[in-house]
């Protein structure tokens, strides 16, 4: 089999990359595949460094039998009949990404999402999430540092790694602060790393809400601390995945005592927000920053002020409340929203080598035939100008104008 590592087409460009050079050799070496990488100025690993472990590096990728990347490639380099892997954001019937489905299914591409590549628990095997938690959570820091001038702290692609972001937390110290990150999954618990790093004391949600500290504190929500049923019966962790549509938010009161915001759940479209638009305008309301790791676009979101996705380049915007509308950040009046939608490309070395490490752990082996799962087909989102067997439910999506 020969593998094509694609160029990143998407722009703003993501730096990531599938494997590292180390990892392309160590599979050729052990199993009957050969890599091709297409050469990219972008990359955080250089075309030499594959170059020097005996990796080929060219231009044409057409004849390679499966093409892999990161983020969503455009429609105009989509290569017809060929296999793909990427992240495509079309799961959740993204709007923004119908378009790209369609051409998927126009141009016979089998398209294998990462995002549903699950193990036979249907738990994910590749994710990025733990970087994803770990750069918001540093990013949000460096915002409310932005915003308040009480430290000073670069954006996390600035630092060479994450062991020198670290390094850099034990020299700062935090002013009196509260922090609540919601979630609990790889996302979050990568977050509430940060806050371990950073030395800043984790407290139970009561305990945060009921009572004051002389320095920063976080807290770690589960799903019954900020949703409970619409009837008055208890909180049941199924049901409330199964039938989000039956919860209601109880997230208010950590609005009016919290200073930062990292929200790191995973959302379904269903489920309630955490507040509304006119929750934000009332003086009680505290949030100064919000670091929306989730960063669903709204109104269609989770944290209704996500207005759209920041950048690298430019990390926050202001939401200024009462006009509901985007504004320079940093400004009395301004809610600062990070909202950054690539955030483990600010660590890309780091979010590579996981990466690699995760794909031949768990889908090399599916990939090249020598065990079945059913992971594959149940990471197919299309084949033969038919959506896969397990998203049949995009059918109207796609045929959407």
């Amino acid at each position: 089999m020969k593998i094509g590592i694609i160029r990143e087409g998407k722009v703003p460009p993501d730096s990531r990359v599938l494997f590292t050079p180390k990892q392309c050799a160590t599979l050729q070496e052990k199993y009957d595949l050969q890599f091709v990488v297409q050469p990219s100025p972008g990359r955080c690993l250089p075309d030499e460094a594959y170059e020097s472990e005996g990796i080929k590096v060219q231009e044409d990728v057409s004849d390679c039998d499966v093409l892999m990347g990161i983020k969503e490639v455009p429609k105009e380099q989509l290569i017809p009949n060929k296999k793909y892997f990427f992240f495509s954001h079309t799961i959740k019937a993204q709007p923004y990404n119908r378009a790209l489905l369609q051409k998927i299914l126009e141009e016979n591409i089998t398209l294998f999402d990462y995002e549903v590549l699950t193990n036979e628990k249907k738990q994910r095997v590749i994710a990025f999430g733990r970087f994803a938690g770990i750069v918001g959570a540093h990013n949000g820091m460096m915002t409310y540092g932005n915003r308040t001038g009480a430290f000073e702290l670069k954006q996390m692609h600035k630092y060479d790694d994450y062991a020198a972001a670290i390094a850099y937390y034990k020299t700062l110290s935090f002013p009196k602060m509260k922090i609540v990150v919601t979630g609990t999954g790889r996302v979050a618990n990568g977050a509430a790393e940060v806050f371990d790093h950073m030395e800043i004391r984790k407290v139970s949600p009561q305990d945060f809400l009921e009572k004051e500290y002389d320095e920063a504190v976080y807290t770690q929500l589960d799903c019954e601390h900020y949703a409970a049923p619409k009837e008055d019966k208890p909180f049941e962790l199924m049901d409330f995945y199964q039938n989000p549509q039956n919860y209601k938010s109880i997230f208010e009161p950590y609005t009016k005592v919290a200073d930062l915001m990292v929200n790191g759940i995973y959302w379904a479209n269903e489920a309630p927000a955490f507040f509304t638009k006119a929750a934000m305008k009332e003086e009680d309301f505290n949030i100064k920053v919000i670091a929306d790791v989730t960063c669903d676009i709204a109104p269609v979101a989770s944290i209704p002020s996500t207005l759209f996705a920041t950048t690298i380049a430019k990390p926050v915007f202001g939401y200024d409340p009462e006009s509901e509308s985007a504004v320079e950040p940093y400004q009395a009046h301004t809610i600062d929203m990070m909202t950054i939608d690539n955030l483990p490309n600010e660590l890309p070395k780091d979010a590579s080598k996981s990466f690699g490490e995760q794909f031949t752990a768990h889908v090399i082996e599916e990939l090249l035939g020598l065990k079945n799962t059913g992971m594959l087909e149940r990471a197919m989102i299309a084949k033969d100008g038919q959506l896969g067997p397990h998203f049949q439910y995009l059918t109207d999506y796609v045929q959407g104008a």
